[in-house]
């Protein structure tokens, strides 16, 4: 790791004050990497000296951060939510006192868009430098894997199941060549509202038993069923408007058994926001949730913060109060 520059490496930061930026290169499809070089000037110029490493496959950025994050500072992930997230679950899973700070650069950019940050490098290195160390909430998933393992993973922003998965899924579709062209043209908002459109079309909605803080289970089909810590997902959603990252509950947001033309024509109050009064469209807040297929067998796909981690249902959800230190403006 080097002062300032783009050289990679694989140890963290040892007995310095400066921070350390975390670059997933991979990000918005290579982009990022491309404009690593202009970051960092920008960085350099309106934030101050720096220390830098490179993620090399998925789940790398968890363990530089970890490893970083034993002595203290500040480690800013370069990327986007799926960049934020290893770097935020390096930095709890180490239990120590380092501060998460974010330089955005990724396709959906969602928990930025919480936290009301700029996606131009040089704002977003005032910001930065400007901003303060806040406590905030964090979600904890425990799920199942294709192997039939238990696994856990931290989340910030949101977690959920039913379209939301096949959504991500298509967005990652190197494969799908008029997906890849859509998001060419309209950027990473774009490619994810393409990508909703084709899953619309052709969803087939679980069904299954969710339970919030212990109480009774209920029985539903959803098109899809989001876990909120923050208030967006799916590049752009406000699927959650009054989400708040620091007052111990989450948002769970269900809608509900929906036609593909009622999704499509109200799909606009998704992204304002003002979707929550709709019917078949439920909120309630909880500090628990789980959920499991109501067929046995049946297998439901989770996305955590806008990746799909090989995670499945059944799940459960905690919400763990002030769990991790995030720089912030306000």
């Amino acid at each position: 790791m080097t002062q300032g520059n783009t050289q990679n490496s694989a140890h963290s930061t040892q007995h310095t004050a400066l921070p350390l930026v975390i670059v997933n290169p991979k990000s918005a499809g290579g982009a990022t990497g491309d404009a690593w070089p202009g970051i960092a000037s920008d960085l350099r110029t309106h934030f101050g000296p720096f220390e830098v490493a490179f993620s090399d496959y998925a789940g790398h950025s968890t363990v530089l951060a970890e490893d970083a994050a034993q002595d203290g500072g500040l480690i800013i992930a370069c990327g986007g939510d799926g960049t934020v997230n290893e770097v935020a679950n390096g930095i709890i899973r180490s239990r120590a006192a380092a501060i998460l700070g974010l330089l955005p650069s990724g396709t959906g950019g969602d928990f930025r868009r919480t936290l009301g940050l700029s996606t131009h490098a040089a704002t977003a290195s005032r910001a930065l430098r400007e901003s303060i160390a806040k406590p905030m909430d964090v979600g904890r998933v425990t799920y199942t894997n294709s192997a039939g393992k238990h696994e856990s993973r931290y989340f910030l922003g949101v977690a959920s199941f039913g379209m939301s998965a096949e959504v991500i899924q298509r967005v990652k579709d190197k494969d799908d060549s008029w997906l890849s062209t859509v998001g060419g043209w309209l950027g990473g908002r774009g490619a994810f509202a393409a990508a909703a459109l084709q899953t619309t079309l052709a969803a087939v909605y679980p069904s299954v038993r969710v339970q919030l803080d212990g109480q009774d289970e209920g029985q539903m089909t959803v098109a899809n069923l989001c876990v909120a810590n923050a208030r967006y997902f799916g590049g752009g959603m406000k699927i959650a408007p009054d989400a708040k990252l620091d007052d111990g509950l989450f948002d769970v947001v269900v809608i509900g058994d929906l036609s593909a033309a009622e999704i499509l024509t109200n799909a606009y109050k998704l992204y304002r926001g003002t979707h929550l009064h709709l019917d078949r469209v439920g909120h309630a807040h909880a500090r628990s949730v789980s959920a499991r297929p109501t067929q046995k067998g049946a297998k439901v796909a989770l996305e955590i913060d806008g990746e799909l981690p090989d995670a499945y249902l059944p799940a459960t959800f905690e919400i763990i109060p002030s769990a991790l230190l995030v720089r912030v403006s306000f």
